[in-house]
């Protein structure tokens, strides 16, 4: 009987399953529990999309435990999610909104979000990938102090629960970024932090890390009103 043909089908041999199809939907299945996405037709359709084209599958590293009243509030972005949308666009450098747009809607962060974070940066048709990432950092985290260490932690190379360390011109660029979107941090301020960093990254290669900018003996990174 022909395998292709709609009458019934008696017995296995008929059945020829394509080389390469279990190995396929096994990794599909176990990254689909890893993400939990919110939507897990248009987020399978970007899996297969990227797999098909070569590139960096829209995966978490891990499974989440992440609060339902947590999520909801913060549309979706995680840790694990800003680390899948960084590993994704970081190589890039400056990405157009769109881009942005698309990654962010395939591993399903709330669109609300995204147009209020660009509104915040004032970024219009491009972003500098790792500012909209260290602005996003804000959102997720309550404190500026809490949000460069969650930035950290995806920057750094460091394994996971590691030192979180990057290089002290990268983490003094953003944080001064961050504190010019928030309008409330002096450039007294800013300076302080950075006379203050630079002394400690001269003990760890020109890198710095949470251990430093979280001491009580830094000064302050956020404004006294917080």
């Amino acid at each position: 009987m022909n395998p292709d043909s709609e009458g019934p089908i008696y017995c296995a041999e008929q059945i020829v399953i394509p080389a390469g199809l279990p190995d396929i939907l096994k990794e599909f299945t176990k990254a689909a529990i890893r993400t939990q996405p919110a939507d897990l037709l248009q987020w399978s359709a970007a899996y297969f999309q990227a797999l098909a084209k070569g590139e960096i599958l829209p995966v978490k590293d891990r499974l989440e435990q992440t609060l339902p009243s947590a999520e909801e509030r913060l549309g979706g972005l995680t840790k694990g999610a800003l680390a899948v949308l960084h590993k994704q666009l970081d190589h890039k450098g400056t990405v157009t909104v769109e881009e942005v747009r698309e990654k962010w809607q395939q591993i399903g962060c709330a669109q609300s979000k995204l147009e209020e974070l660009l509104t915040i940066g004032n970024f219009s048709e491009e972003v500098e990938w790792q500012k909209f990432l260290a602005l996003t950092c804000t959102a997720v985290e309550k404190t500026l102090p809490a949000a460069l260490r969650l930035l950290c932690e995806i920057l750094s190379p460091d394994p996971e629960g590691g030192a979180a360390r990057v290089p002290l011109g990268q983490l003094l660029s953003l944080y001064s970024f961050l504190a010019q979107v928030d309008g409330e941090v002096s450039r007294e301020q800013v300076a302080a932090v950075a006379e203050f960093l630079t002394k400690e990254a001269n003990r760890y290669n020109g890198t710095i890390g949470p251990q430093e900018f979280l001491h009580p003996s830094c000064p302050r990174l956020d404004s006294a009103l917080t």
